[in-house]
């Protein structure tokens, strides 16, 4: 059996103008000069109080303004025209993988785990991942917990384990737990912060991974 584990943000989903707006509406609702938008979305991956943290400083109120984030982005997905869709080919993928024997499925993301379940019910992926490990649930990426968690609820070994992700803190966790690190080039960090981190390899579209998957699937540990 093989546990294959999905980043959220950046990987499977485009959720990048939602994250961008909700950080300037939490650094705008503290008086505070929001980042730029590649700083804003140079920490999507981690926690929202270590994101603040980096972003503002550890002197700044960040729980506040993790709640001031958490409270924007409740209003921009009241609005459809917000809702963020996934990347070309991640349902495909998904779909393939679910119906395999072989295979079981993971998230380990820094979203809350009620954002977790407003996505899984917004794509009618109920059923379809075996565990869930989220920012609720673990210290933040890249501590390995996320990992460590899911390989242990599923029973499987570090070197049946993959873990596909967008940012150096996916790399750096799947590292640290032991796992392949798998980057993608189309989330929020740049290729080289996924090199430095420790990517195994970087597939540039759904349709290379499959190939890679299918390889990864067929060893035998």
């Amino acid at each position: 059996m093989k546990l294959i584990l999905f980043d959220v943000d950046g990987t499977l989903v485009d959720s990048q103008n939602v994250i961008v707006a909700s950080v300037c509406g939490a650094f705008h609702a503290y008086g505070l000069e929001p980042p730029s938008r590649e700083r804003a979305l140079s920490i999507v991956g981690l926690s929202l109080v270590e994101a603040f943290t980096v972003l503002a400083g550890p002197k700044a109120p960040v729980e506040g303004l993790a709640q001031a984030y958490r409270d924007a982005y409740t209003v921009l997905h009241r609005d459809p025209v917000n809702e963020a869709p996934l990347f070309p080919g991640a349902g495909e993928c998904i779909a393939w993988l679910k119906g395999r024997d072989d295979v079981r499925l993971g998230l380990a993301t820094g979203k809350s785990r009620k954002g977790v379940v407003r996505l899984i019910s917004q794509q009618g992926w109920e059923g379809v991942f075996a565990t869930t490990q989220t920012a609720d649930d673990a210290p933040s990426k890249p501590h390995p917990a996320m990992i460590l968690q899911a390989m242990a609820a599923i029973g499987v070994a570090p070197e049946d384990t993959l873990m596909i992700g967008d940012s150096s803190y996916d790399m750096g966790m799947a590292r640290a737990a032991g796992v392949l690190p798998i980057g993608v080039s189309w989330g929020f960090q740049p290729v080289a912060a996924l090199n430095e981190a420790g990517a195994h390899r970087i597939v540039d579209s759904y349709g290379e991974l499959e190939p890679m998957l299918r390889t990864f699937i067929a060893n035998l540990s």
